[in-house]
């Protein structure tokens, strides 16, 4: 079975403060694009890689794909304004050989290739699969600054990426939404929306996903502790 791996990192990181796009921010000696990839190959089921970047950065891309030392090929697309933007760019370039397509953040560094070989096999037996944990804290619905419900947590998952799909299903998926104007979070709601039934694999907190200063603190830490590799 032929699998395409996405990679979304075209997003700019404003909220980092800097003025680094966020794939190419460094954590530990390494970019969060360079783990990703190297997670990537370590998972080796994926055939070839599409990489999202900001308009501009494409050498720098495939720099880094270079410097991860990717043997499978590595294609490189200016992404849109909106992640799903993105997501569709560049499954447009996925080879049509290819029967699953697994679609990974670049924004969280710290996924494993297991989690990629897990996320895959599961999707390949059910037609769509996302990595999760569940919800651990009591959640609030907040109005401004005032809590107007609290939440049960039971039956809720806190989704993260790697998420997989058959490939038709998912081109099927964007096109439906691009046609109803609905945009999402992640590629799941998607599939949801066309009544695509998605099974959860389990992830991990440590497979946090990098979004402002704080998330790159601990970022940090957990780069340069035991729990994860380069």
């Amino acid at each position: 079975m032929r699998v395409s791996a996405i990679v979304v990192a075209a997003g700019l990181g404003t909220r980092l403060g800097g003025t680094i796009p966020k794939a190419f921010v460094n954590l530990g000696n390494v970019s969060l694009l360079f783990r990703v990839l190297r997670a990537i190959v370590g998972a080796g089921a994926c055939d070839e890689i599409v990489v999202a970047v900001p308009a501009g950065l494409e050498g720098r891309a495939r720099t880094q794909a270079e410097a991860a030392r990717v043997q499978i090929p590595v294609k490189i697309v200016a992404g849109g304004e909106a992640r799903q933007d993105s997501v569709r760019l560049a499954l447009r370039l996925t080879s049509a050989e290819s029967e699953l397509v697994v679609i990974h953040d670049a924004a969280r560094p710290f996924a494993t290739p297991a989690m990629f070989s897990a996320c895959i096999a599961a999707a390949a037996a059910s037609g769509a699969a996302i990595t999760a944990i569940p919800v651990t804290d009591t959640l609030k619905r907040v109005d401004g600054r005032t809590v107007t419900s609290t939440l049960h947590r039971d039956g809720l998952w806190q989704a993260q990426t790697p998420q997989a799909f058959r490939r038709d299903l998912l081109l099927k998926a964007h096109e439906q939404a691009r046609r109803d104007g609905v945009t999402a979070t992640d590629d799941a709601y998607l599939c949801e929306r066309l009544g695509i039934s998605v099974q959860v694999v389990q992830g991990s907190a440590v497979n946090l996903k990098i979004t402002s200063p704080d998330d790159l603190e601990i970022g940090e830490a957990l780069a340069s502790s035991r729990l994860v590799a380069d």
